[in-house]
């Protein structure tokens, strides 16, 4: 029954701003030691402290100007970097390219100040035939991490354990080369299966150098305790999709006007999660793509005033 415990109310009304949103932590399920709380508490404000001399890159997920990146990749991605963006991440198309290909693509990127630190790939990148055109890519464009973008389908537990072995797999391979795996979550990993989540299904048969990407918005539609779960993860959660959600709304809500606590949340990835990067991600909304790309860095910036 630990997985229901930590699963709180959505907000009933909308919110000028999403550090205005009542969070009670200690709704949270995910069982913390007394000490671990106050460690966890105690290191809030040194991360708050270190933001202005230490901060953390914050970048683009690619998805989020899918159209316009279809359409002209390397004039988009150039664009992103001109916003102010400082990293991207490619999704699922990638996988096509060739590598001389990738290697274009590179100097874009070499060119408009941003790095590339991750990709979102489908299973067939976490097969024995597919994970070497995946780690070949990946090196080309300088990305660690070869992220599952969802799960296939899964009916049961035992799906998700052997989902988390062969992630597991995928992890091995890539420790030698100093690169590593990943899952990205949507709703369906929050949501309990025999009273236990599938993420934590995945934490618990992945090792412990697998990160955990938080995809924030889809984890507080689900009802889900964001900063809990961080906190669960020590150092688990590398890298971050930074997408609200809001009722009525859903994710066409800018970042920074839906429900997610955004402030306790950059303080739990900073102070335990191991954030090394933050991806803002968009599903759509009331904007073009590319003008709702610079309204959530505007955005990020007002919530982040030491950036």
């Amino acid at each position: 029954m630990v997985p229901l415990l930590w699963r709180v109310p959505r907000p009933k009304r909308q919110l000028q701003h999403a550090a205005l949103l009542p969070y009670d932590i200690h709704m949270s399920r995910i069982p913390f030691t007394r000490r671990s709380f106050l460690e966890a508490a105690a290191a809030a404000p040194l991360a708050r402290a270190l933001r202005a001399a230490t901060p953390v890159p914050v970048g683009l997920e690619l998805y989020s100007v899918r159209n316009e990146l279809a359409k002209d990749l390397p004039g988009t991605v150039r664009a992103v970097g001109a916003m102010g963006y400082q990293v991207v991440e490619f999704y699922a198309p990638y996988y096509q390219w060739t590598a001389a290909y990738a290697r274009e693509v590179r100097k874009v990127l070499d060119g408009s100040g941003l790095v590339c630190n991750s990709t979102h790939n489908s299973i067939a990148s976490f097969t024995p035939e597919g994970i070497r055109k995946a780690i070949d890519l990946n090196q080309i464009l300088g990305a660690r991490y070869i992220i599952l973008a969802s799960a296939p389908q899964m009916n049961t537990l035992d799906d998700w354990k052997g989902l988390g072995e062969r992630l597991t797999q995928t992890a091995e391979t890539l420790r030698p080369l100093k690169m590593s795996a990943g899952y990205h979550n949507h709703e369906l990993e929050f949501t309990p299966i025999q009273d236990k989540l599938p993420m934590q299904i995945i934490a618990a048969n992945t090792p412990h150098d697998f990160v955990l990407q938080l995809d924030v918005g889809t984890c507080v539609a689900a009802g889900a305790d964001a900063v809990a779960w961080i906190k669960s993860q020590p150092g688990r959660i590398r890298s971050m999709h930074c997408k609200d959600w809001l009722p009525g709304k859903g994710y066409t809500v800018l970042l920074g006007d839906g429900a997610a606590p955004w402030q306790q949340i950059f303080d739990a990835a900073e102070s335990v999660g191991g954030i090394e990067y933050y991806l803002i991600e968009q599903e759509g909304s009331q904007y073009s793509e590319m003008e709702t790309a610079k309204r959530c860095l505007a955005n990020w910036h007002l919530m982040r005033p030491t950036f």
